[in-house]
């Protein structure tokens, strides 16, 4: 239990001792050091629903909240709000606990089979910087999921299926004819782009794509290989971009749209069967009475076209009715852009009315916000184009590169090109995953570059000076107790004891943005505790104790920083 479950727990029981069984205790972090370390502020509501003196009740919950041995002083501020201020020798404890284990006292919870669906790019094209907050979000969620217990399975549902795949197939067995194939495939956009020219303009040549859409379709073995043989090519590059992003996504993840084109007519067939379907112009719609149109009508989601085709919400149908036959998936979180969120809405409204996933199964959308520029529209190259996402990283990683070279000139080359491919590419994540994903968020280098504020440099500028002091220290016993007496050592302690409850919370919500602002409170706290209660120049216990809290810290940090998919380092 963590402790803001323990002390909701305990404040739930002196509610009901003082009458009010039903009320939520509400309890949570302290705002500031001077109002303790958590605050109950469930009072005021539960005073309000008996009618009585918030005060009062106030007095009636404290005289009955037991937190012997946790809390060493409990205060009644203002109207009804209580005060927890936790006892050092409760946070010393469970600070050497956490050190000692390797998931630093985190407690596994009760497993699910949770699926994080993430990335997701269109196999026709190179990712580009529209992929970035799926990729990086997606990724941080199912290290935290996972980190935490549950049975996580990463999903990368690509585009890899439709009519342009009939148009890029027969451009390749053009190229190949020409003997360039490989050459054209090693730029995906110019290989797009030359093929969408080649349809626009030959009659001849569109006719040919069309009739590989059919053969595709059809399953024939020749126009099959020549698909596979793009597909793998595609997913190189994606993987190229994984690698240096370092995030977990694998080829075993990849389930594409293909893999469903099976399931497509058996999901128009079971629809009608569940009498959802009704013919509307030669198409194929349900219609959903929760969704209205301006006219007020039930709005219309087109499951397979007139001229037979489906729509990727048929795919989507067909995915999510295999995760819960086949993966038998307790939770799907679909990390995508929140433009998508009327989609996603309408596809889990069919899901549950067609039985394709049952009430047990919990769907989520987890949307997010636009990457805008420094003129506050979504970001483009200079020309007005799209930005390649391995281009953008390589940018990343030559600016922090030139700012290391200037703060480090006298580091060896390969070390100098280690430091910035940590500092670089997690000053992108970082500067993405410390912001609420709802919002937008302006791309600025200069900012997330730097090395101070909430940045990602900062937080590994805070390890590496916690690695410092541990090589100026010339060893420590790693078993000394933890005695805790001034308010930094204080303030450090409690915020580390709050690591579990900050993890919940990423799980509960799928914000990494509470993980972010967690570890910059560490690092912050850390450095008010380096400054105020000198660690290597004190003595004996004081000093074995300074080094364990900062071990913690470094613990916490590297952890913590890991599960954001940002690497860290001993020296900058």
């Amino acid at each position: 239990m963590t402790i803001l479950q323990l002390i909701n727990q305990r404040v739930q029981a002196a509610l009901a001792a003082a009458g009010a069984p039903d009320a939520p205790a509400v309890v949570q972090p302290a705002s500031k050091p001077e109002f303790g370390d958590y605050q109950a502020n469930g009072v005021m509501g539960a005073a309000k629903q008996l009618k009585t003196n918030p005060r009062e009740l106030a007095q009636k919950v404290v005289a009955a909240l037991d937190l012997a041995g946790i809390a060493d002083k409990v205060e009644i501020a203002g109207p009804g709000f209580i005060n927890i201020h936790l006892a050092p020798e409760y946070l010393a404890r469970r600070s050497e606990a956490a050190l000692k284990d390797d998931k630093l006292g985190i407690r596994r919870v009760a497993p699910q089979r949770v699926m994080v669906e993430y990335s997701s790019p269109n196999l026709a094209k190179e990712m580009h910087v529209g992929h970035l907050r799926s990729s990086i979000i997606g990724d941080s969620l199912a290290r935290v999921m996972e980190f935490v217990g549950h049975d996580v399975v990463r999903a990368n549902h690509v585009g890899d299926w439709g009519t342009q795949f009939g148009m890029l197939t027969a451009y390749l067995v053009e190229t190949s004819h020409a003997g360039d194939a490989e050459l054209q495939l090693s730029d995906l956009e110019t290989f797009y782009r030359n093929a969408k020219v080649r349809f626009d303009e030959s009659e001849d040549f569109a006719n040919r794509a069309r009739d590989y859409v059919v053969k595709l379709q059809g399953g024939d073995q020749e126009v099959l290989k020549l698909w596979e043989q793009f597909v793998d090519v595609s997913l190189k590059h994606c993987e190229a971009v994984y690698q240096k992003l370092n995030v977990g996504l694998k080829r075993e993840h990849v389930r594409g749209e293909s893999s469903y084109n099976d399931d497509l007519p058996v999901i128009v067939d079971e629809l009608r069967a569940a009498s959802l379907l009704t013919e509307d112009d030669g198409a194929q719609v349900v219609f959903l009475d929760e969704f209205r149109t301006q006219e007020d009508k039930p709005m219309g989601v087109i499951i397979q076209k007139k001229d037979g085709g489906y729509l990727y919400t048929t795919t989507d149908l067909g995915a999510v009715r295999y995760r819960h036959k086949t993966l038998n998936l307790d939770r799907v979180i679909y990390v995508v852009d929140a433009r998508q969120s009327q989609h996603f809405a309408q596809m889990f409204s069919i899901c549950r009315k067609a039985g394709f996933a049952p009430e047990s199964m919990k769907l989520e959308h987890v949307g997010f916000g636009v990457m805008m520029g420094d003129d506050g529209k979504p970001f483009k190259t200079r020309s007005g184009g799209t930005v390649k996402l391995i281009e953008l990283l390589q940018e990343a990683e030559e600016r922090a590169f030139a700012l290391v070279s200037e703060k480090n000139p006298d580091l060896p080359e390969a070390e100098r090109r280690e430091i910035a491919a940590a500092v670089g590419i997690g000053a992108v994540k970082y500067a993405d995953l410390s912001k609420n994903r709802m919002s937008d968020y302006i791309f600025n280098w200069d900012t997330m570059l730097a090395f101070e504020g909430n940045t990602a440099p900062y937080l590994q500028y805070a390890y590496t000076r916690v690695q410092s002091v541990f090589r100026k220290a010339d060893g420590y016993d790693a078993n000394a107790a933890i005695v805790i007496t001034e308010p930094a050592e204080k303030h450090l302690a409690a915020a580390l004891s709050q690591f579990e409850d900050t993890l919940q919370a990423v799980v509960d919500g799928c914000y990494p943005h509470y993980l972010s602002q967690y570890l910059y409170n560490i690092a912050t706290l850390f450095s008010r505790f380096y400054e105020a209660c000198p660690i290597l120049k004190s003595e004996g216990e004081v000093r074995a104790s300074r080094l364990q809290l900062s071990a913690l810290t470094a613990k916490t940090l590297k952890t913590g920083l890991d599960l954001l998919g940002i690497k860290v380092l001993d020296s900058m």
